[in-house]
């Protein structure tokens, strides 16, 4: 289908396209990059694209209904099959569609393919590196999470969410998922070709449409660099909550050791003796405020490395898909243009300077050929720019999320200081018992606010 000339557009296509470029439509366009055909169009879900009405290159989407198109889990199977080499296998859960299938990594790979192979002009985000030799628990739990990132932005995209592909690797439980990936791709060709609208991308499109791709990129690059340092701090401060947990039980386990030490006292400190073993009864009990006191701390980390950093590393992804894509239009679209531009000036100087009737004949046609071909690279290069500039909105869709964040490290905040504040608070009343004043009589400690007698 991508491999040979195409026929021209009928005249009902064109007609039902656009009256006013009926003319222009209908001359023929060959393929060097096929261009869509109604009446060859086989399109799986004709209403991919729910838009409001009137211009549709407007998308009306808002955060939580595009959240609320599904939630996927990815969950680590402990057992490795396979008889020689070892390989790590995925529990998928799909909320929408109700379904948990078993997934490998390399099952990601082709299913990430086949998106860019029939999407080439949205926003594919990228998944995470295969480590080579071996992988350790914590790189496979950090796979594990962008994995579950990828699929929860491909589930949420509305394109991709009404895609076969995306239903078929969410709920096919065969064992050929990769080739019935491969077959429901390759068979319908790519957006382009499936698109009504896509040999009318420029009538949509604004007449500043690439300053406005330059301003959107810029926005979002600056964006992307602020949410990257967020994202790092979050982390530290997340990291420094677990680190916090350790410390507090290490804490807690060093004064129950020093409370069991069971070391006689020499015969010259027998005086001290029982204000010794109360001192050591009351050390002995405080490991227990302790170990609580590093479980809630190691809550407050974990709670935050999931409701914060997953959440900032998933618009980073997101912002990073953007970038991706841009740099796709750039190197790939408008390069292979002007390259098709350029290699039919070429021609034509070679028709002019060459004056065998056979040559001449022959680089006519080449000419024609190559010329349908610039033709269909506008065409592909305005549906790219069409793109791009829903793509935009979709990312504007998701900066809310920002709210969300800050809510998430908030209430993490409070919620963890409010009960660590109260196990301190029933923790201070224990250590009475550690303050001996004159005759073993037992003194409180001063607070703060007592100072030191100024003179």
């Amino acid at each position: 289908m991508t491999g040979r000339a195409m026929d021209p557009l009928p005249a009902a296509a064109v007609a039902s396209a656009t009256e006013a470029e009926a003319d222009e439509e209908a001359d023929p366009l060959a393929a060097g990059s096929p261009v869509p055909q109604v009446t060859d169009r086989r399109d799986p879900d004709p209403s991919r694209m729910q838009m409001p009405q009137g211009n549709p290159l407007l998308l009306s989407y808002t955060l939580q209904e595009l959240l609320a198109r599904d939630t996927v889990q990815v969950e680590l199977i402990p057992e490795k099959k396979g008889l020689f080499l070892k390989h790590v296998e995925y529990e998928v859960s799909s909320q929408r569609f109700k379904s948990s299938v078993y997934r490998r990594y390399n099952d990601f790979v082709v299913f990430h393919e086949m998106l860019l192979h029939k999407f080439p002009y949205r926003m594919v985000p990228a998944l995470p590196p295969k480590r080579v030799l071996g992988a350790d628990r914590e790189f496979i739990e950090g796979r594990r999470r962008a994995l579950k990132r990828f699929i929860n932005l491909v589930a949420r995209h509305p394109p991709f969410s009404e895609d076969t592909i995306l239903k078929l690797f969410l709920s096919f439980s065969g064992s050929d998922v990769q080739n019935k990936l491969k077959e429901a791709a390759q068979c319908v060709g790519d957006e382009f070709m499936n698109c009504k609208l896509a040999t009318r991308a420029k009538d949509f499109l604004p007449s500043d449409i690439q300053t406005q791709f330059a301003v959107s990129r810029e926005l979002i690059r600056n964006v992307y660099n602020s949410f990257y340092k967020l994202r790092d701090r979050a982390e530290r401060i997340a990291s420094r909550a677990i680190d916090n947990a350790a410390d507090l039980l290490i804490f807690g386990k060093e004064l129950s050791a020093l409370g069991s030490d069971t070391t006689p006292l020499p015969s010259w400190a027998a005086l001290h003796l029982s204000t010794w073993g109360s001192l050591k009864q009351a050390l002995k009990g405080l490991s227990v405020e302790f170990a609580l006191l590093a479980d809630k701390a190691a809550q407050q980390g974990k709670q935050e490395e999931n409701d914060v950093v997953e959440k900032l590393n998933l618009f980073l992804d997101l912002l990073q898909s953007y970038k991706d894509l841009c740099e796709r239009h750039e190197k790939g679209v408008l390069h292979k243009h002007q390259r098709t531009l350029h290699k039919d000036g070429l021609m034509k100087r070679q028709a002019v300077s060459n004056r065998e009737p056979e040559s001449v004949e022959q680089l006519e046609s080449r000419i024609l050929e190559q010329e349908n071909m610039i033709q269909t690279m506008e065409l592909r290069n305005y549906f790219s720019l069409y793109c791009l500039h829903q793509e935009t909105q979709l990312i504007h869709a998701y900066l809310p999320l920002t709210s969300h964040i800050l809510g998430a490290f908030v209430n993490s905040q409070i919620q963890g200081h409010k009960e660590m504040g109260k196990v301190w608070d029933d923790l201070k009343p224990k250590l009475s018992c550690l303050f001996a004043g004159p005759h073993n009589a037992l003194t409180p400690p001063r607070s703060p606010q007592d100072g030191v007698c100024p003179h």
